[in-house]
This record gives structure tokens, sequence and C-alpha cells, in this order.
């Protein structure tokens, strides 16, 4: 079976089991209800004195409601995986999916929320009336650059974490990733020079992450489908009105000013990482042959890579990732978001930075003690690697003043193990009571 046959094969076994289940996740009481008298307590009238000390102090929402593990997956479904534009519905079963990966990985109640909207204005208005019911935002599938929008100005706005998983999450994952193919080839992040291939969310935001990592600004060169990113580029008074964001990353980075298209971006570089067009014939080997000693390729397409690793190894590559389970080396963003969140709701946190993200990122790549070329980061069944990433950026909101909720690194690390592990024992318990018939007893 190619490649093209198997991902047939998955989609038409998806469309199967959505069509059995009905939805992949579902709300169920998180309190005991012994008679119908229960009510008293946990609606009226007991329910009135909770409300009454959240109306005298806001952030007691966080302790006496769900809300403090609470996240909204809000999208609009403007750019859904490979799919493009297909809107709110069909973003919906995507949104599911989200949902049951912060469940499973991080004990997160995340609720789907895709929304009709016709501007960046009014999905801004919507996120925001939706603050006081969730502790944090979960950006997803939004088409750029109305998600750096929306990114930057709710995050400024809100007093919860506001989170672009595109951007962010993706960024993140790469950060760890090349952190620890620098440690295989023995260089020096201040050192190395960086090649972005696609200049949209993910490696906008990972050019930003980078800089915050201690990578410097000259040494990463950016290319779109125009070329280059270099300030004498004959479109760059249009860029700065229609995407700021890339803008100002073409008058900081490149400090060469190499000028040209794609291949003259590979020249002598230390790394590519391409987060670009899905097709395995798109990077060429011969691009390859011209990067420096021991040239690390990360290309991030999916769902197909922008060439098979075997191709790019074959040109001299020495590590090579992808965004695929099936090849080593996976950049996947739910080694990140679960873990992420997990630590911010733990501490209350009123939001989210790059000193966060980073201190994410570099404890996914410590958890890989010793990297080998075909193991740079963990992966999904690394269970522990959850609570240890959700505790350094627990305690990280807390050095970085966002925290409501102070407590040391172990704490916040025994909190989210709790958490985490509670919530996978009861799914067990539901699998295997039978309540939540198994996939493979579905004729």
């Amino acid at each position: 079976m190619d490649q093209q046959e198997r991902t047939k094969m998955l989609g038409d076994l998806s469309v199967k089991l959505a069509r059995f289940y009905k939805g992949k996740i579902n709300s169920i009481p998180n309190v005991p209800i012994k008679k119908l008298s229960d009510f008293s307590v946990w609606y009226t009238p007991g329910i009135a004195k909770v409300s009454l000390d959240i109306a005298a102090n806001k952030d007691e929402s966080f302790e006496l409601t769900g809300r403090w593990n609470s996240v909204a997956i809000l999208t609009d479904g403007t750019r859904v995986l490979g799919l493009g534009n297909v809107g709110p519905e069909a973003a919906m079963p995507v949104m599911e999916g989200k949902a049951l990966i912060f469940n499973y990985l991080g004990g997160v109640n995340a609720v789907p929320i895709p929304i009709r909207i016709s501007s960046q204005e009014e999905f801004f208005k919507v996120a925001s009336a939706l603050e006081s019911a969730f502790g944090g935002f979960n950006l997803e599938d939004i088409e750029s650059p109305k998600c750096f929008f929306l990114l930057e100005s709710l995050q400024k706005a809100l007093s919860i974490p506001v989170w672009h998983d595109d951007q962010l999450g993706t960024a993140s994952v790469i950060l760890a990733g090349l952190v620890n193919s620098l440690k295989i080839v023995g260089k020096k992040r201040e050192d190395v020079t960086i090649a972005l291939v696609g200049s949209g969310a993910a490696n906008i935001a990972t050019a930003h992450l980078l800089e915050a990592a201690g990578f410097k600004s000259g040494n990463i060169i950016m290319v779109d489908s125009k070329g280059i990113l270099q300030p004498e580029r004959e479109d760059m008074d249009q860029l700065m009105l229609t995407n700021p964001w890339k803008y100002k990353l073409a008058m900081r980075t490149n400090s060469q000013r190499i000028k040209g298209g794609i291949e003259k971006a590979f020249k002598g570089v230390d790394a590519v990482i391409s987060a670009s067009r899905s097709d395995p014939n798109f990077m060429k080997q011969d691009w390859i042959r011209t990067m420096g000693k021991d040239p690390i390729v990360f290309a991030l397409a999916n769902p197909s890579p922008e060439i098979w690793p075997e191709k790019a190894i074959e040109a001299g590559a020495k590590i090579v990732a992808t965004g695929r389970s099936d090849f080593p080396n996976q950049i996947n963003n739910s080694l990140i978001f679960p873990a992420v969140f997990r630590g911010v709701l733990d501490a209350r946190s009123k939001g989210v930075n790059f000193k966060v993200m980073v201190t994410a990122s570099e404890e996914v790549a410590a958890y890989v003690e010793n990297p080998t070329a075909d193991h740079i980061v963990p992966s999904m069944q690394d269970l522990d690697l959850f609570p240890k990433v959700a505790a350094a950026v627990a305690y990280t909101t807390v050095q970085e003043k966002l925290a409501r909720k102070t407590d040391s690194r172990q704490g916040f690390y025994r909190t989210a193990k709790e958490i985490i592990d509670t919530n996978r024992q009861r799914y067990s318990k539901l699998l295997d009571s039978g309540m939540i018939k198994g996939a493979d007893e579905i004729g």
C-alpha cells in the first residue's frame, strides 16, 4: 500500500467511525448526584452564594467553577489542515480531534467552537465576549495574515492565555528539534544560519521564537513564494500594508542581504526548515548539496513532505525531520500544546509569552537525553513528557509574573501528573466497562 492509498484508507475509516460515534467528545458530570435534592447544592438555592463570591472577586471563577480547566478551540474554518477554507461546519471534526488530544494528553477540558464571522474584527469581538467562560483560548486553522492580527490583538486585550497552535505550537516543536539537532552536529545556536522556507504562520512564529531562544536574526533567511525576503525586494511597500509581520522580519533578518529564488537560500546554510508545499518533488536534492557541513533538513508539509527523507539523506542531509508519524523525527504540535495549556491553567496564568514558549521547547528537547539523527524529539507515547513540560511552563509563568497561583516546579509537576493520570484512568474505566465502545468492535 503506497502513501496515497494509505491516506485514502484512513480517510474512509475516519468517516465510518465519525458516523458511528457522532462526535469525539462529551460532557459528563464532575460531581456526585445521588438524589434529586442534591441539586439544591449544585444549583439553586445553594449556588447563589457561589455566584455572589465570584461577583465580589472575578478570579474566584477559576477556583469555584470549571473555568480553571477549560479551553475554547476557536476557528473560522478558513485554513483547515491542508484543505483550505472549508468553513466552520467542516472545521468541527478537526476541532473535536484537537479537543480529544487536549483531554487525553493534558487532562484539559477543551471545547470546539467554530464560528461564522465575516471579518477579523468580528472574530475579535466574539472571542473577547467568550473570555469569561474559559481559562484560555487556542486559535486554530485561521488563514494568514488574519491569524497574526488575532493572536497579537487578543493577547494584548485579554487576561487569559491566547495561543495559536499553527504558529506557536509548530514553532515550539521546531525549536526543540533544532536544539537537539545542533547537539548532534556540534554547532552553536548563535553561529548557525537557518533558511525558513515558507513565510506563513508556522515559520513567522518560528523566526520570532528562534530570536527569543538566542539565534541571531541576521543569520535567518526567510523565503516565500516570490523568493528570499530582503529590504530591497520590489513588493516591500505593499507587504508593509498587507502583512506587517512578514515585512518586519524582512527588515531585520538576512543580514547578508542575499537575493534571489529559493535555491539561493540553501547555499551554505546549516539548517533548512520548510513549511511550504505538500509535494515531495518541491525540494531538490541539488539544493541540499549546496548546504553547509552536516546539514539539517526539516520538511514539514503534510500529508507529503517537500522531499522524501531518504532522498534528503541521499543528498547529504545529516538529520531529517518531517510532520509524519511514519518517519523518524516527527515534528508534532501535540508534543507541546496539551502540556503548555496544562501548565498555564494550573498556574491560572494571565498570558503566555516567548519566554514561556522557549522554556517549553527546551524541556521537550531535554526529555531526549541522548539525541541521535533518528531521535531528536520525543513521541506522543512518552506520557511523562506532558506533566514535566506543564510544570516547567507553570513555574515560568510565576517567574514572569503572569500566574494567579504560585507553587514550586515540583509542586506544579505533582498537580499536572495527578490531573492527567486521573483523567486517563477515568477514560480507561469507561472503555473497559463498555461505556465507550471500542473502534475494533464496529463492523
